[in-house]
């Protein structure tokens, strides 16, 4: 792996601090979210890691009122600036959430959605789109003779995938992930790290997980964020994993780490 100098971030956070209506959720993140690596955001429930993640690309204030402060640049670009297209910013900024969120269509239908919002395309291109976006996802062979039942027949593993291959179909730059695999068996978790792997070399990958195991597998950046009486939402420690999991220069990334909190 490159010095972190040498990378080029997809997204850099600037002095974010990020209040839902009057409650302050995140204070001051600053961190890159570099190009074509592995991000894993880890800590405690309640210190604003799955706010953060949706800060990056504004699917938070979908929720409720917000309040942003600092700024979020995707490829130099701030993303709350006002005019900003969300729709454009949420194509390119991809989201994947902890429990599937399938629609009630057919598994055909559920790619291909979202590229038909995107713009007309001719049924041989969407054919080919829906084909690769499940290959990508690496679920094709399992659903290629299910393309017209409906997705909501397939196990939770799959169901995953097929979240993954809907976010990939409309050609993201980046792929945000909410403890994706919280619900899942080992043998599904496995497959999602394995597509992980495989899909960096085309995204970059930011990832929310409790599971230390899995953050030192599959990321090659770790942001540890913390709450305490004093501060709420706040990252303790930003590093490369190994360092992160071997050498933190934070006690309080040790213990976690380590299991002696959180």
């Amino acid at each position: 792996m490159q010095t972190m100098s040498k990378l080029t971030p997809a997204i850099k956070v600037k002095n974010l601090s990020f209040y839902y209506g009057l409650s302050k959720a995140l204070e001051g993140v600053s961190m890159d979210i570099y190009q074509h690596h592995i991000t894993a955001i880890i800590g405690p429930s309640g210190c604003g890691k799955s706010t953060f993640i949706k800060a990056l690309n504004r699917i938070g204030e979908l929720e409720t009122d917000v309040k942003v402060e600092g700024s979020v640049e995707f490829f130099n670009q701030n993303i709350y600036n006002r005019r900003v297209n969300l729709n454009r910013l949420r194509r390119q900024i991809g989201m994947v959430f902890q429990k599937p969120n399938l629609f009630p269509m057919s598994v055909y239908e559920n790619i291909a959605y979202g590229v038909k919002i995107a713009g007309w395309y001719p049924k041989t291109d969407l054919d080919e789109i829906v084909e690769t976006a499940l290959r990508g996802a690496a679920i094709w062979d399992e659903v290629k003779d299910k393309l017209h039942k409906s997705a909501l027949g397939l196990s939770g593993g799959q169901q995953q995938r097929l979240c993954i291959a809907r976010a990939l179909a409309v050609k993201p730059k980046v792929l945000l992930m909410d403890e994706p695999c919280s619900a899942l068996d080992p043998i599904a978790t496995m497959k999602i790290e394995e597509l992980l792997y495989s899909l960096r070399n085309e995204l970059t990958i930011a990832i929310v997980t409790h599971n230390m195991q899995q953050a030192a597998r599959v990321s090659d950046f770790t942001a540890f964020f913390t709450t305490d009486e004093t501060r709420v939402g706040q990252m303790v420690e930003f590093g490369v994993t190994t360092q992160i999991f071997s050498n933190a220069l934070d006690s309080r990334t040790r213990d976690y780490v380590s299991g002696r909190f959180g």
